[in-house]
């Protein structure tokens, strides 16, 4: 995709970092949630079992809130002027309802219907970390800087993913009112500055000026792109969450996992910096084809590795890969949406992100991944979906090139 080179290439450095560590606090929440959330059921008197299904409702309402966000910080943007005070407030709602969920098993009968309304609070409220983010600093970074502004930010999730596995074992005996507590209020303060930060930055030397509005070859690509990416993170959600830890188990103990999950979030994180260079030189649509080919041949070898060392290797390639397809798309998505709807566009691509983690958690809901016959094509299902992903966006990226140059 191309942008205008002549824009400097600014980038707010220090406000990107900030939000990376909201990101980063956010991610914390959701790991301890995941963790807490059958025990924190079954002392409210529901079953166990349904945890799965809340999670499959919590994406579900994602998908909803992320668009209905993104419009709201577009709105935000326009008529105030302003998006931190939108973000700030939802958080709020959100981390007082996170606060609470532990507590909610002390109301006696009203138990089961307090903690399912907090835990439907949370999940409407926390999408405001979502997309609105990515869209106040799309404000004041020019163009070719966008990249690697997004990579700063997903530094903070990466970091977040890494030490999930960590996180599952040293909470396993807490208390959960604890960690509850320790995560809200660590999100609420974090998030409590970005006001200040969003007034440091409209004092600056003033955003860049946008480009013009987007083409309407990009306008019609926009259906066949959220396409990519569904089928690129459905790739990143068969690989990761239902077969990496079965590929590791060839070759380690399950002791081990917790050392070996976040191989991929290191190639995640350490990958994204270079794609962002490749991204501002070349642009967004063929950095992710060119990444989604790498990490089929990643998780292919990953299927194939005939030792630890060969799996190690393909892991941090396959986290690689998906760091750059992940922050190229979060860029693209910006390109698509310009001048003012960003918010929608961003929040289209999250809604789309959600819908393959919905899709992974009906999986395992309904034990797709635990039936061997499947296992096979479970195993051969990312390499075919990065696949298809990177022919969607060698597509996008020849019709944006010939439009360029008719």
């Amino acid at each position: 995709m191309e942008i205008n080179a002549a824009a400097p290439a600014r980038v707010p450095h220090g406000a990107a970092l900030y939000l990376a560590v909201i990101q980063f606090a956010f991610v914390t929440c959701w790991t301890v949630y995941v963790i807490f959330l059958p025990g924190l059921l079954e002392t409210a008197g529901l079953p166990q079992r349904i945890a799965i299904y809340i999670l499959m409702l919590d994406q579900l309402i994602f998908m909803i809130m992320d668009v209905v966000m993104g419009m709201a910080a577009d709105r935000a943007g326009r008529v105030l002027g302003r998006i931190g005070p939108l973000i700030l407030g939802a958080t709020a709602f959100s981390c007082v309802a996170f606060l609470l969920i532990p507590h909610a098993v002390r109301w006696g009968a009203y138990a089961p219907a307090g903690a399912v309304a907090l835990l439907l609070v949370w999940a409407v409220t926390s999408s405001a970390l979502r997309a609105p983010p990515w869209v106040l600093l799309s404000k004041y970074a020019a163009a070719p800087g966008v990249p690697w502004m997004n990579a700063l930010l997903l530094t903070g999730l990466a970091i977040g993913g890494a030490i999930a596995p960590y996180l599952g074992v040293v909470l396993r005996n807490v208390d959960p009112r604890l960690p509850f507590a320790a995560c809200s209020i660590a999100l609420l303060a974090t998030t409590a500055g970005l006001i200040g930060v969003e007034r440091l930055l409209a004092r600056g030397p003033g955003p860049p000026a946008r480009p013009a509005p987007a083409p309407a070859l990009l306008v019609a690509g926009t259906r066949p792109f959220l396409v990519g990416c569904l089928l690129l993170a459905l790739g990143f959600q068969v690989h990761f969450s239902l077969n990496s830890a079965s590929q590791y188990l060839q070759f380690s103990r399950p002791q081990g996992l917790e050392y070996l999950m976040p191989v991929f979030w290191i190639g995640f994180n350490l990958a994204m910096f270079p794609g962002a260079a490749l991204a501002k030189r070349h642009g967004t649509l063929p950095v992710i084809a060119g990444a989604a080919l790498i990490g089929a041949a990643a998780v292919l070898e990953s299927v194939l590795a005939p030792s630890l060392d060969v799996l190690l290797g393909a892991q941090l390639l396959a986290g690689g890969a998906w760091g750059c397809m992940l922050m190229a798309s979060l860029a693209a998505a910006l390109e698509f949406g310009r001048t003012g709807r960003e918010g929608l566009a961003l929040g289209l691509l999250f809604a789309v992100l959600a819908l393959a983690t919905l899709a992974r958690m009906a999986a395992v809901a309904g034990q797709i991944n635990r039936l061997p016959d499947l296992v096979p094509a479970l195993n051969l299902a990312p390499f075919v979906l990065w696949c298809a992903g990177a022919a969607v966006f060698v597509a996008l990226a020849r019709a944006a090139q010939g439009a360029v140059r008719r």
